[in-house]
């Protein structure tokens, strides 16, 4: 492990305490989950670290971690909270720097060394009403970017980006989440920021039963069905990508493990969005 994933690693050991502590169901999701069935931990060249949990758990998730985790050292960036826009939460590392490549509109925007924590929701049975809540969870991450600061020279993405702006975030959301769906055949993570439908549709039972999977020196949940699961996220998820396809696994521009977020603000200002990833530290 490098040293961030170090840091990620004992982060992800406090998470998983204040689960198991308050009984919630969480699981290693997306790359970490291929990383635990892969690799037995990290992916070498990946440099974050994703949970997932149902709707439920997760709202208990945060309101417990609030309460359970070092608020002198964590921070808890919850969904559409004041100066955090986006569609899921993140645990946040203070006093250190993890900088992604985009420059915030908010500068009181917490920019530390963070967990990706998403919510995966119910999947309504009917396909078209399905497809309805992909598109609203299209309009809902538009939303989120705009106000975030995402970047693009996408001419198409900036005129929808700039459509979805002006339209009311809450109606969309409650279509994509269907909350009032007990339990339905199927389950989504449209709002973990999945471009295709087919690769962000599950089985419920994929998250219904996981099993303690070795990564790194600790065990931690994984789906008892990661074979399946990882198989609709990734295809041949157990071939070896060539070095030209692992770049897309780097989100990070500004990374210092014991500098606060803040010292790179002005620097943050003039980087290049597509410029080399490099530590500080």
């Amino acid at each position: 492990m490098n040293d961030h994933q170090k840091v990620l690693l004992a982060m992800l050991k406090d998470l998983d305490k204040v689960c198991r502590d308050n009984h919630i169901k969480y699981m290693l999701f997306s790359g970490t989950a291929l990383g635990a069935v892969r690799h037995h931990g990290f992916i070498p060249w990946d440099d974050d670290l994703d949970v997932v949990m149902m709707r439920a758990e997760y709202e208990r998730f945060l309101d417990a971690a609030e309460k359970g985790m070092d608020r002198e050292r964590y921070f808890i960036q919850r969904e559409y909270s004041e100066h955090w826009p986006m569609q899921f939460s993140k645990i946040r590392l203070n006093n250190t720097a993890c900088i992604e490549k985009f420059r915030a509109k908010d500068p009181l925007m917490h920019q530390g060394v963070y967990i990706d924590v998403f919510p995966c929701d119910n999947l309504a049975d009917s396909k078209p009403a399905g497809l309805l809540q992909f598109a609203a969870s299209k309009v809902v991450i538009a939303k989120c970017l705009y106000s975030r600061g995402y970047e693009t020279s996408s001419c198409i993405k900036q005129a929808f980006m700039q459509l979805c702006r002006i339209l009311p975030l809450r109606p969309f959301f409650e279509i994509c989440k269907r909350s009032g769906d007990v339990k339905t055949r199927k389950v989504h993570t449209f709002l973990g920021g999945g471009s295709k439908y087919g690769r962000s549709v599950f089985d419920r039972k994929y998250f219904e039963e996981s099993v303690e999977m070795i990564f790194e020196d600790g065990e931690f949940p994984v789906s008892a069905c990661a074979d399946e699961m990882l198989t609709v996220m990734y295809g041949n998820y157990m071939r070896i990508p060539d070095v030209s396809e692992r770049n897309c696994k780097e989100h990070v521009e500004i990374l210092d493990l014991d500098t606060d977020y803040t010292h790179y603000l002005e620097t943050q200002k003039t980087m290049k969005i597509h410029g080399v990833s490099k530590s500080i530290r």
